[in-house]
């Protein structure tokens, strides 16, 4: 069975990147009929917080990647908190050391540091090996560590020789021996680096395909070394090509909203977001661009992954979201966007007058924050304006035309064209002075989608308040 994993750090808010590479596992893992893991990488203590951990996880549900194991659902391997698993990797540590694939160090940081320097200075690479930590290995530097209750680092034996990945986006990737020296896998402090915990927790997580961003690709020469102490078959690889912003660097928050949070605050659709993070990097085989989720997992595949950057184009996705803002559901988007309407300060108390009013909005807004202010005349009375002298008589022959119609657009209508008739003002005149009435703007819905929502009270209030009368 396909096991794929997301494993974030919860340090921060969720990335795109990082979005995107838990889509595309959660992609695979449906498509697959697998299992997708959200293992939760928390042993960086002073940056990891729980916090962190309850937002990511609430941004996963929001997008609608559910996993099938992680920390609050189970599992059959778990924990799934790496913090929780500590003790699993002293032991998988200390096995490697009896079998004289690994051994511990007592040099301390700093000594560690300056051998580190020496190698430097000399011309050398700051690549370690066993004999140079000998010399700390003594009687007494082990009583001292025991006395101050540390615990020596563990460093793996790397050994010197060439390895080949066959990654699924990358191709043949060779990694020439002698490009690094013997490594730490667990610290002074008792926590295991990176690299050990993710192989540890893959290979016992039984995890069959690692699908990240190519970031890590320089992580996975040291990963597959452990992997071949364990005797392990690795797991196969797809690392997917980096995210860039429009200037071609690398995405960062330079370029604007980088988090998943922040895109849902700015008002997108969780299914635009995830349509258009599926097209970094991935295309679908006919070339289509909107696609729901189900057609996603149906079409989605590790062969179609592209090894170039994916460009991040603001623009393009808020294009996607306003297509999906006029398609959605009416209901659905009434309860979207009252969060948004409470924020404008636009009370909405008559969930049927929003339906209405959002059936003629939504076409013109892009994001769920522009809704507001595109319906805000349907809440509020504009600015008042003055009409023009010239078409004065003509707005005061309509008011007294209008007073006692039946508020029926057909009816409606026909008043507006005996008025245009009668005054002998052109018509682009006289509805451009009505819309500005009505609502404070010069574009917008159609006046006769617009009347019949405002009512007659509100029509004649502002028609009033423009010729004078009112307030």
């Amino acid at each position: 069975m396909v096991r794929v994993r997301f494993a974030p750090s919860p340090t921060g808010f969720l990335h795109v990147g990082g979005a995107r590479t838990a889509l595309f596992n959660f992609l695979f893992a449906r498509k697959e009929k697998g299992r997708f893991v959200l293992r939760i990488e928390d042993t960086d203590l002073e940056r990891s917080e729980r916090e962190y951990e309850e937002k990511l996880m609430d941004s996963l549900r929001w997008l609608g990647l559910m996993w099938d194991e992680g920390p609050d659902v189970g599992g059959d391997f778990g924990p799934y908190r790496q913090s929780e698993r500590v003790e699993i990797y002293r032991k998988y540590a200390e096995m490697l050391v009896k079998e004289g694939k690994a051994y511990y160090v007592y040099a301390y940081p700093e000594e560690i540091e300056e051998i580190r320097e020496k190698l430097l200075s000399e011309g050398k690479p700051p690549h370690y090996s066993q004999d140079m930590f000998e010399e700390y290995d003594t009687p007494e530097r082990r009583r001292e560590y025991e006395e101050k209750g540390l615990s020596p680092a563990v460093f793996f034996k790397m050994p010197r020789k060439d390895y080949t990945l066959n990654d699924v986006v990358k191709g043949e990737v060779v990694f020439r021996k002698g490009s690094i020296g013997d490594f730490v896998i667990m610290r002074s402090n008792g926590l295991p680096t990176y690299n050990f915990a993710c192989v540890v927790d893959d290979m016992l997580m039984e995890i069959t395909h690692v699908i990240r961003g190519d970031d890590h690709l320089s992580n996975t020469l040291r990963q597959l070394a452990i992997y071949e102490a364990f005797e392990r078959k690795p797991p196969v690889f797809a690392h997917v090509s980096t995210i860039l912003g429009p200037d071609g660097k690398k995405l960062s928050k330079r370029h604007g909203a980088t988090s998943v949070e922040a895109f849902r605050e700015m008002g997108y659709l969780s299914e635009a977001v995830v349509n258009y993070l599926a097209l970094l990097g991935w295309s679908h085989p006919e070339g289509k661009e909107i696609l729901s989720m189900e057609e996603l997992i149906a079409s989605f595949s590790l062969d179609r992954l592209s090894p170039n950057p994916a460009i991040f184009d603001p623009q393009k996705l808020k294009w996607m979201n306003g297509y999906y803002l006029r398609n959605v559901p009416i209901e659905r988007l009434v309860e979207l966007s009252r969060p948004f309407f409470e924020k404008a300060g636009l009370k909405v108390d008559d969930e049927d007058y929003l339906k209405k009013v959002l059936e003629v909005t939504r076409e013109r807004a892009e994001t769920l924050a522009d809704l507001p202010e595109e319906a805000r005349f349907f809440f509020e009375d504009p600015e008042p304006m003055d009409i023009p002298e010239e078409l004065k008589p003509a707005f005061a022959s309509l008011r007294e035309e209008i007073q006692s119609v039946d508020w029926e657009m057909d009816h409606i209508v026909k008043i507006f064209k005996k008025v245009l008739k009668n005054s002998k003002i052109k018509p682009r005149d006289f509805y451009m002075t009505l819309r500005r009435i009505l609502t404070g703007k010069d574009e917008g819905p159609e006046l006769v989608n617009i009347i019949p929502i405002l009512g007659k009270e509100v029509f004649m209030r502002r028609l009033e308040r423009a010729l004078g009368g009112g307030t």
